[in-house]
């Protein structure tokens, strides 16, 4: 059968590594709390239209791209480990601000300021994660545990997609937080990570003086393109449904089945034929979405989201994977910053599109969603499985 498995090695869980894998879901947290909180600052303190609020969610995705073209440059002509660091500290302090808007800090806060502030922490945010996730991770890791590592690190990402909107709600419904202070939680997710970070010893690497100040090195695998979009209309899809669930039952659902998933790839799927996991990931997803529009209720949505968090952890481990089979020998960190921008600016997309509807928001975002996923599903089945097995490097 053609199947692949990722090993676990205990070797890998030294203390170093573990320190930048919490450092990862600390800063991915900063990100995903905002998602079911920012709107809300949004639409009652800052009194913005629809439109407004949906182009501020969704402009952090364009910002993702800005500073790729600069990442190779920056990370070998400075210390890699610096470059991160200042990233964070400028994702921390546009978080500042926003709180300092919407805590009556100015008399009103402008849509285009918003904008910009949304513009540049996406920048920095996407940078941080192109040198700690494909740098900083791989200069720490020897060579045969790279691959494990990748995997592993994604995987703290994909659960801030729960913990951090858990937090925030948990923050401003039981413990009564005004939903503008519960910003500062992202801003302490941000300076925790920073604080991670900081503690790691990387290995000194000399300054390279003959590098280019744009490349693609470290930002854009080319031959990834059709991954790329494939995994961008399904993340598009979870962008639309997370900004429909409000309730700390929906993400606890979502934890729930990232458990199911990590069993399911160790022992369901360890011998199975190596689409079977996104072919199931993507009928479950379909399946979760035909119940939410079915039976609207908290039981269901619960069930729902438990289905969402499965078929997120089987697609996205199994295309984190691709990316990285599909890239060459000297294309990892190239390959992971690939697949973060696919996952992290489809989700911004897609919870930016979702709050820019007027009314109909709820049915309009799944019946949206659905065609996406089906989409999706359709180009994997018919073009995208059969065309990576014949373009794969490793």
């Amino acid at each position: 059968m053609n199947a692949q498995n990722t090993p676990v090695h205990i070797r890998l869980w030294h203390r170093e590594f573990w320190q930048m894998a919490l450092a990862n879901l600390l800063l991915s947290m900063s990100v995903y709390i905002l998602y079911p909180l920012l709107p809300q600052c949004l639409e009652d303190n800052g009194h913005f239209t629809a439109v407004e609020t949906g182009g501020s969610m969704a402009v952090f995705a364009l910002g993702l791209f800005l500073f790729g073209p600069f990442c190779s440059f920056l990370v070998q002509h400075y210390r890699r480990n610096k470059v991160c660091l200042w990233s964070i500290v400028i994702m921390a302090a546009c978080l500042g601000v926003l709180w300092y808007l919407f805590d009556g800090g100015w008399p009103s806060a402008t849509f285009p300021l918003v904008m910009l502030l949304r513009l540049v922490q996406g920048a920095t945010f996407g940078l941080a994660q192109m040198i700690l996730s494909s740098t900083l991770v791989i200069d720490t890791c020897e060579s045969y545990l790279r691959t494990e590592a990748n995997h592993s690190m994604s995987w703290f990402g994909r659960f801030a997609l729960s913990l951090g909107p858990l937090a925030g709600l948990f923050a401003t419904r039981h413990f009564h937080m005004p939903v503008p202070d519960a910003l500062w939680m992202a801003v302490g997710c941000a300076l925790f990570a920073f604080l991670l970070i900081r503690m790691v010893k990387f290995p000194f690497r000399a300054p390279s003086d003959h590098v280019t100040l744009f490349s693609t090195d470290r930002f854009w695998l080319g031959s990834g393109f059709i991954l790329f979009v494939n995994l961008l209309l399904i993340s598009v899809a979870v962008g639309m449904v997370l900004a429909l669930a409000t309730t700390i039952d929906f993400y606890a659902g979502i934890m729930v089945g990232y458990l199911f998933a990590l069993l399911a790839c160790r022992f369901v799927f360890r011998d199975a034929e190596l689409k079977s996991e996104v072919v199931s990931g993507l009928i479950l997803f379909l399946a979760s979405l035909l119940l939410l529009m079915v039976r609207p209720t908290a039981s269901s949505d619960f069930t729902a989201a438990a289905l969402i968090g499965i078929a997120i952890g089987l697609i996205g481990s199994r295309f984190l994977l691709f990316f990285i089979k599909l890239s060459r020998h000297c294309q990892r960190g190239t390959s992971q910053s690939t697949y973060m921008l696919a996952w992290e600016s489809g989700i911004a997309l897609g919870v930016g599109i979702t709050y820019a509807l007027p009314a109909s928001r709820y049915t309009t975002s799944l019946t949206t969603s659905l065609i996406l996923v089906s989409l999706a599903m359709l180009i994997y089945n018919l073009y995208t499985h059969r065309w990576f097995e014949h373009h794969k490097n490793r």
